[in-house]
């Protein structure tokens, strides 16, 4: 379909409650699709929501096979669609590790997340999902479906001294995605 414009920090359609989706069969929704599909690859993204490109529906997008130039340590995740999610943690542990954001570029923070939890919800033809994950499944998940409840990475942090650019922070990660073909 076409890439689209990415919102930034800064919009407050950021920050608003997204609507869940009731009709599957609705032909927005395949172009919804499609078009997160081509902008989350065309930024190298491991995920987006809806929200992100002015869209107030909860739906999301997220997966990377393939070695991604933003997450290159990172264990792969499925692609998947998943629309009006619930997402459940699976005890109380927590995992502290960076994250970055197509909606905040050129930054990066250190973000605490559950370790493991359940997710639920819908794929594009309206067919349940239900998983549990754990690791960076988990807070990928995590992290597109804040955007879903008007939430940004930064408002999760514990430590502000633990957000940067990611060329300072990350030399060799802006050698590779300056390396990649757009």
């Amino acid at each position: 379909m076409s890439v689209r414009s990415i919102l930034k920090m800064g919009d407050v359609r950021l920050l608003q409650q997204a609507r869940p989706v009731e009709d599957f069969t609705a032909p927005w929704l395949a172009t919804l699709l499609a078009d997160l599909h081509d902008t989350m690859a065309e930024h190298h993204g491991a995920g987006l929501a809806a929200p992100q490109i002015g869209e107030p529906w909860q739906v999301v997008v997220f997966g990377s096979g393939a070695p991604n130039p933003r997450y290159p340590d990172a264990e792969p995740v499925p692609a998947t669609v998943l629309i009006n999610p619930i997402l459940t943690p699976l005890g109380a542990a927590m995992e502290e590790d960076w994250e970055g954001c197509l909606s905040i570029p050129g930054l990066r923070g250190v973000v605490p997340r559950y370790r493991e939890l359940r997710y639920q919800g819908f794929d594009a033809h309206g067919q349940p999902i239900d998983r549990t994950v754990s690791g960076f499944h988990a807070r990928v998940v995590q992290h597109e479906c804040d955007h879903l409840w008007g939430m940004l990475y930064p408002m999760r942090m514990k430590d502000m001294s633990q957000l940067g650019f990611t060329d300072v922070l990350f030399p060799e990660l802006a050698l590779m995605a300056a390396a990649e073909p757009r």
